[in-house]
């Protein structure tokens, strides 16, 4: 799926509960365009309108290492952020193309956009060196050919190299040749004899024109010496040489011994091997050519991702006074080896995400990389024994980790979720990454009693403003979810309003007496306390608390005669008949 961020973005935001699908965008732009030049109005291909991309935070991410796109959430427009420049992003490829994604929030939307970059002719062509030295035998005959050295051109298809030209004189003619996939080569024809004695050296231009409109063009100048006669060419047995290497090779490994031979004799028929250099790849820095006994050996390492093969120009050249040489093509394949393990990239994070978020809510984007080729870079990705997350495949390597179980935060507070890919290689090899995921607390949990009903036992007499009991009610959340309240109910309690008897401190849950209570005139009474969260919406409970008034010795004893009230004088007639005992 670089310098400056390695093009993955962690974002911190709520998650809004949500169906997320994806689409796919295409388009073109040319390279080198201006900042500022506007690539497509993404409102109105995705049909929507413009305040919804501001209010839902629309982002445009790159894999890459540079930021070429940036959006205007005030029109909707995608525009150009940064220089485009198509060779430095796609080297020798002909089709070029960025991958970006615009990410819509609330509820999360991503949508993949394709942008083929189209190449312009911003490139001549141009020849490694600018003098070329030939030196040609005046034996020999017309019609001979000889090899010169191309041109490169960093734009491709029909910016690229189109044709060569040659300045108009007598000896020489140009053929060119197509050499496959667009390719060209360019001999110089022998049409008439040189005579070294009338002429000892001729200077030629050759001009390279690629296939623009106008045409660029790139120059080499050639100095032909004319010398005497070696009138036998090396020949290579092959025209093309093929080879196959493993990536893991050790330097030094023998690779290809060529073969030329030279009809000629002493130093006219003695051959030095050599690599030709085309353009502005040294690839003699990889390779090594013995001179002698053309055998090539490896002479560093070779990494199929980087470079998957090479093609090598070989030349055999005799040591005569006018040195002859043959040219061949070497073909060397690498063989990938599965040497890199897939890499897990995060993208989009979401933490914390809301405990009662829904199953399928996206947290975070995932995107494998797998550098190998073939089954090597083939990969599968997977979370490894979480319950509550698992992977959705968006597109190839990309993935969606999404909700997969319900959440409570109260239970788990943080999700440390385990992540491997592993790729189809043989030996497979994989990698692993934990993502940590934390949970938001909801308002889900009601503050608790520890008991249904409370039972108060309080003295008579006790003073007014005295604390008789403090209530306390506990919530599993957090913050201002678990910020508990207390109040009394509004009930009565044997007729008599229970707010003229009690009040209750809010916060602290103490309950305060407003009268001294009479055992003799209240024995026990129950009211309810109700506690109450802080969170939208808030969640209550109820407890029952009775109150049981404990007597106390305040009051004298009284004598009463039957049948009388209290306080009254009684009076009581004896009978003169009245015996001890009446």
């Amino acid at each position: 799926m670089g310098n400056e961020k390695c093009s993955w973005i962690c974002w911190i935001v709520l998650l809004c509960l949500c169906e997320c699908g994806a689409s796919h965008l295409s388009y073109s732009i040319s390279e080198e365009v201006n900042k500022g030049t506007l690539l497509a109005n993404i409102a109105k291909d995705l049909n929507v309108d413009v305040q919804e991309l501001e209010d839902r935070d629309l982002s445009i991410l790159s894999s890459n290492s540079k930021k070429y796109f940036d959006v205007n959430l005030g029109t909707g427009d995608i525009f150009v952020n940064d220089r485009i420049d198509r060779e430095e992003i796609c080297s020798n490829t002909e089709r070029c193309s960025l991958r970006i994604q615009a990410v819509l929030l609330n509820p999360m939307v991503v949508h993949r956009i394709e942008v083929n970059v189209l190449d312009i002719n911003d490139n001549s062509p141009d020849f490694n060196e600018h003098l070329y030295f030939l030196n040609i035998s005046e034996s020999v005959s017309p019609g001979e050919r000889f090899l010169l050295p191309v041109a490169e051109d960093a734009d491709m298809g029909n910016y690229a190299v189109k044709s060569y030209k040659l300045d108009k004189n007598e000896h020489f003619s140009l053929d060119v040749q197509s050499t496959g996939e667009d390719g060209l080569s360019a001999e110089l024809v022998l049409e008439k004899a040189l005579d070294r004695e009338k002429q000892p050296e001729l200077k030629l231009i050759l001009t390279a024109v690629d296939g623009g409109i106008p045409g660029r063009s790139g120059t080499l100048q050639i100095h032909v010496n004319v010398i005497d006669a070696n009138d036998n060419t090396p020949m290579f047995s092959k025209s093309l040489y093929k080879v196959r290497v493993n990536e893991d090779t050790a330097t030094g490994t023998v690779l290809i011994k060529l073969n030329a031979t030279d009809l000629d004799e002493g130093m006219n028929g003695k051959i030095v091997y050599s690599f030709l250099r085309r353009g502005n790849s040294d690839l003699t820095k990889v390779f090594d050519m013995n001179s002698e006994t053309g055998t090539v050996t490896l002479k560093s390492s070779v990494d199929f991702e980087k470079t998957p093969g090479y093609e090598l120009r070989v030349q055999a050249k005799d040591q005569g006074a006018s040195s002859r040489s043959a040219h061949a093509k070497l073909l060397i394949e690498v063989i990938d080896i599965n040497d890199n393990a897939p890499e897990i990239l995060v993208t989009s994070l979401v933490t914390p995400i809301r405990e009662d978020a829904k199953l399928g809510a996206i947290v975070a984007l995932i995107t494998v990389v797998d550098k190998d080729g073939g089954n090597n870079g083939l990969t599968k990705c997977s979370v490894v024994g979480s319950v509550h997350f698992k992977l959705k495949s968006n597109y190839k390597n990309d993935y969606s980790l999404i909700v997969d179980g319900q959440l409570d935060r109260e239970n788990i507070s943080a999700h440390n979720i385990t992540i491997i890919a592993t790729d189809e290689g043989s030996p497979p090899l994989s990698s692993m990454k934990i993502v940590t995921v934390n949970v938001a607390d909801v308002n889900d949990n009601p503050p608790r009693f520890v008991e249904p009903v409370l039972h108060i036992y309080v003295i008579e007499n006790t003073p007014i403003g005295s604390t008789l009991y403090t209530v306390k009610a506990v919530d599993s959340d957090l913050y201002d979810n678990a910020k508990v309240t207390y109040k009394l109910l509004p009930v009565s309690s044997n007729d008599i309003p229970i707010s003229s008897l009690l009040n209750i401190n809010s916060d602290t849950g103490d309950i305060i007496c407003l009268q001294s209570f009479n055992h003799e005139e209240l024995k026990t009474f129950k009211f309810k306390v109700q506690a109450t969260d802080s969170g939208v919406p808030p969640l209550s409970s109820n407890v029952t608390v009775n109150v049981l008034i404990l007597d106390e010795n305040d009051n004298n004893p009284t004598i009463l005669a039957p049948y009388s009230e209290h306080g009254s004088v009684n009076s009581e007639t004896i009978p003169y008949s009245a015996e001890a005992g009446y």
